[in-house]
């Protein structure tokens, strides 16, 4: 596919990856004077021994101090519904474009490591064993020391900047194989 020669890297960059479906989670921690959350889709798991996650929050945010400082994180896997959750910690809500805290959705916030939503479609309660500074996020690698889920929600998704949710395609897809599952060990 030819390039186009005025946009820069970033910008192509930025194209490409609004073409991805990420999942939505809101990761949380205790700060010192009270919790703190924040929106991110840019999350990797690690499902090796032990299983650890990547999280990317911005660098100089209320989470990024915390993790410093708490040691722990959760992160909170969204569901279909649950976009006004996903807003309260983006800043993308109406009434207060800086709005970040825990009056929408039903929050447990003394679980530990951060505060749990507890109609999450999975919940990852982690021990912070990294940090890395990149650009305009910190990356922070979690050893998870729980996890929860709840089997009947769908996971809400972001696909070109648009909350989307999973389309179930019919099956098989090619009749010569069995449905693919991965395997997490």
């Amino acid at each position: 596919m030819p390039r186009p020669r005025d946009s820069s890297l970033r910008d192509r960059y930025d194209e490409a990856m609004d073409e991805v479906a990420t999942a939505v989670a809101v990761i949380t921690c205790h700060g010192r004077d009270s919790s703190v959350g924040q929106t991110t889709s840019a999350l990797m798991i690690v499902p090796d021994a032990p299983p650890t996650v990547l999280a990317c929050v911005e660098v100089g945010s209320p989470v990024g101090a915390a993790l410093a400082a708490h040691g722990a994180f959760r992160v909170n896997y969204l569901a279909v519904g649950q976009d006004d959750v996903s807003d309260a910690f983006t800043g993308h809500r109406d009434d207060d474009a800086e709005l970040r805290d825990f009056t929408g959705g039903d929050w447990d916030e003394h679980a530990p490591a951060g505060p749990a939503l507890h109609d999450a479609v999975a919940s990852l309660e982690c021990r912070v064993t990294g940090l890395y500074e990149r650009g305009s996020h910190v990356v922070a690698v979690g050893e998870v020391t729980d996890a929860t889920h709840t089997p009947a929600g769908d996971p809400l998704l972001l696909v070109r900047g648009t909350y989307r949710r999973v389309e179930e395609l019919p099956l098989p897809v090619f009749p010569s194989f069995a449905p693919a599952r991965p395997r997490h060990t």
